[in-house]
């Protein structure tokens, strides 16, 4: 299969990359710079720009495009960013693979989709839910019309916490627990839908390589947990005791709407379309996932 990738350069997009050609798929990677490898295409997302040629060929395109919802402080600016990082290049992807005929898309998305689900077990069915967060992945979602209006089999990975031994989460969170700094978040009833980075790279490939496979897809671990469980699972498996209540009210003087929207609200999403389609699990477990990523 010739695939290709935009946001090759991430966390999720090099484990991928490295993956898919491990497993004998050709890989071409969009860059928004001058090209400096083979395997590099130049795209423009503002411009609605990609090489000629990018995509003759190929059968699939892997859009993982996006700004960390995390990373800065909101206000209406950065929720443009959030926005514009998003649905521009989605919708550029979308209409280039339809003109191409390019046979699937497989798009990022997140669990936010669902907002704040309580103890709700919720798969791939649920409606969307409130609030920023879910309003910037439906209109994310959204922003593939032009694959699917096209005929392209587009698959919307609504994906859970990553944990990876390279950075993301864990690389905020290890050396805070490994500092006794670790501990409860709010109440810590909010759910945590987790995944190991090698069962989320491995439920990208599965995507691509069964054609059956299409609409919202939850990556995201069999077995969701409570604030409260992931964090006791990760101090035990750093050795290290959480004794410490983060409160809300100095999450949000920290965080902003952020604690509100992220932090003290999460989605018990579980895998139902990956499970009903046969994708097994290498992490099954969170205590499977934490120890696997921290022996790296």
């Amino acid at each position: 299969m010739r695939v290709v990738v935009a946001g090759s350069s991430g966390l999720m997009g090099t484990s991928l990359v490295a993956l898919l050609r491990g497993s004998g798929h050709e890989v071409l990677r969009l860059v928004r710079r001058r090209p400096a490898a083979p395997d590099e295409r130049r795209w423009d997302p503002p411009a609605g720009r990609i090489e000629d040629g990018a995509l003759d060929g190929v059968d699939a395109v892997v859009n993982l495009c996006g700004a960390g919802v995390g990373d800065k402080r909101w206000n209406e600016a950065r929720k443009q960013v959030l926005r514009d990082s998003r649905t521009v290049p989605t919708e550029v992807l979308a209409s280039a693979a339809a003109e191409h005929g390019v046979a699937t898309l497989v798009n990022a998305s997140a669990v936010g989709y669902y907002g704040d689900t309580g103890d709700r077990v919720t798969d791939e069915t649920a409606g969307p839910g409130t609030g920023f967060l879910a309003d910037l992945v439906r209109e994310w979602e959204l922003s593939t019309a032009p694959a699917e209006d096209g005929g392209v089999r587009v698959a919307l990975l609504r994906t859970g916490l990553v944990l990876s031994p390279s950075g993301g989460l864990m690389g905020r969170l290890r050396p805070l627990f490994s500092m006794l700094l670790g501990g409860q978040l709010g109440n810590g009833r909010q759910y945590q839908p987790w995944i190991s980075i090698d069962d989320a790279v491995a439920a990208i490939r599965f995507v691509l390589e069964h054609d059956e496979v299409a609409g919202p897809v939850n990556i995201t671990g069999p077995g969701p947990v409570t604030n409260a469980e992931f964090t006791r699972a990760l101090g035990r498996a750093l050795g290290r005791p959480t004794p410490w209540v983060i409160p809300g009210f100095a999450l949000r003087l920290v965080l902003g709407e952020f604690a509100d929207e992220a932090v003290l609200v999460g989605q018990r999403a579980v895998p139902r379309v990956l499970e009903r389609h046969g994708f097994t699990f290498a992490h099954s477990s969170l205590n499977a996932a934490l120890n696997a990523t921290l022996s790296r």
